[in-house]
């Protein structure tokens, strides 16, 4: 044995990735029309997609890709990270798209009650490991809370 192995392509993954070619609106004409050769020649057919077909597949994805474009501005609203001309920015986009954003608009006391309420709900949780409802208890009596541990 020579300690070599020879590689082969796998014909079916081949005809695959040029039907994909043939398929994806980012390929030029000129590089479908080889992949369409190259199938010929392999003796396969690409499947041709009618344009109805087509445009339906790139409108659905340009709605995809606008949606995850208003995640992320609404995801920018609540980051810290985020400077507040941005968070504006992010506001004002939501808005024009319809989008009715609930803004963080309790205090930091009300957050704090949640962060409690969050604790006091896992000890009691049957979900929740030893450690994590240990670790509850301990935030909460350190936050001056002993009546549920």
């Amino acid at each position: 044995m020579s300690g070599t192995k020879e590689h082969t392509k796998d014909t079916a993954r081949v005809v695959a990735g040029l039907k994909a070619a043939v398929h994806n609106p980012n390929v030029s004409d000129e590089a479908k029309d080889n992949a369409l050769k190259r199938l010929e020649e392999m003796g396969q057919s690409a499947d041709p997609i009618t344009p109805a077909q087509a445009k339906a597949t790139q409108t659905a994805a340009a709605e995809a890709h606008e949606k995850n474009v208003l995640r992320g501005y609404k995801a920018a609203t609540s980051n810290p990270n985020v400077s507040e001309e941005a968070k504006q920015h992010a506001r004002e986009v939501l808005e024009a798209a319809g989008i009715q954003h609930k803004l963080d608009t309790h205090s930091d006391e009300e957050h704090q009650h949640r962060v409690l309420a969050g604790y006091k709900a896992a000890i009691h949780n049957p979900n929740v490991s030893a450690a994590a409802k240990q670790h509850a208890r301990e935030y909460l009596a350190d936050s001056g809370f002993t009546d549920v541990i």
